[in-house]
């Protein structure tokens, strides 16, 4: 079971074309059928829009993400239908649990992963949003990621799909959609940088080995230290478990690798991996696009 199995509602295959609210505006991809590529577009949010949390409301001027959305959507020849919709990592929380047994039937097994995450989360489980995925399986010992995210912040983030006219046929955190793009069966260390929050992770083919997210400070110099300390972090769970260091580090965020690589934060990261983009260099803008910011939504269609 792969990474794009999550938060998935609507049977069948994934949608063709996915959106991501982000903070500095909304970006979209659709496959092209014919030519097997992809087409991007984006339309830029001013500041306080959008306010990635874990309450309501998180669509601050939801007027102007709405517009935003059907801009995008629009020059990309879209009209209504299902769409993958990405949201912030902010707005859900992705855990990695082990259990000893879960039972077979899904429903059941879902009823003891929310009993699991009753003193896990700082809200209702009951009326949340969860989906799980096992990674690794033996005799004794069940290796499970699980995305849970609040009812009234999905249902917030869905009504604005509707509102404007289309269906939210799956619905995945940033860092899961990006991860989806990764191909191979080696070890990936990712960094995704969202402004506010920064969230790093490992994968292994379809395997998540980890993920945390973590809210950055609003000053400057904090920020670009804990933005460091979250990467070395990383680092070094990265060299422990897998008893070596990455030779890169995948980068998805505003500005791309190119400028992450020249930030203060970087510059603290020692010994530094050489910084990749994560985000597609195969998509096709219709509109201009800042780098780095297409990472999820290529990644939502790549599988």
């Amino acid at each position: 079971m792969g990474l794009e199995n999550i938060f998935q509602p609507v049977a069948g295959a994934r949608p063709h074309v996915a959106c991501e609210v982000r903070s500095e505006g909304v970006v979209a991809a659709r496959s092209a059928s014919k030519s097997g590529g992809t087409a991007v577009a984006f339309s830029s949010l001013h500041g306080g829009a959008l306010a990635p949390g874990l309450k309501v409301p998180n669509l601050t001027d939801l007027s102007a993400v709405r517009s935003a959305l059907q801009s995008v959507l629009g020059d990309l020849g879209v009209r209504g239908g299902a769409i993958t919709l990405v949201v912030p990592d902010a707005a859900a929380r992705v855990l990695l649990l082990d259990f000893d047994a879960l039972p077979a039937k899904r429903q059941e097994a879902l009823s003891v992963v929310r009993f699991r995450l009753r003193k896990m989360v700082p809200f209702d489980v009951e009326t949340a949003a969860v989906s799980y995925q096992v990674m690794a399986k033996t005799d004794r010992h069940i290796d499970v990621m699980v995305t849970v995210m609040p009812g009234d912040v999905l249902e917030e983030y869905e009504d604005l799909v509707r509102e404007s006219g289309y269906e939210p046929g799956a619905v995945l955190p940033s860092t899961l959609a990006a991860a989806a793009g990764l191909s191979g069966d080696s070890a990936a260390l990712m960094v995704n940088d969202a402004g506010a929050s920064v969230t790093t992770a490992v994968t292994q083919g379809s395997e998540m080995l980890l993920h945390r997210s973590m809210d950055l400070p609003a000053e400057p110099q904090g920020r670009e230290e804990e933005m460091a300390q979250a990467v070395i972090t990383a680092l070094a769970w990265y060299e422990d478990t897998l008893q070596r260091l990455p030779s890169s580090m995948y980068y998805a965020g505003l500005g791309g690798a190119s400028e992450a690589v020249q930030s203060r934060w970087m510059t603290l990261v020692q010994p530094a991996p050489h910084l990749v983009d994560l985000a597609s260099t195969d998509a096709s803008a219709l509109t201009t696009i800042p780098p780095g910011v297409t990472a999820s939504v290529t990644g939502a269609l790549a599988t």
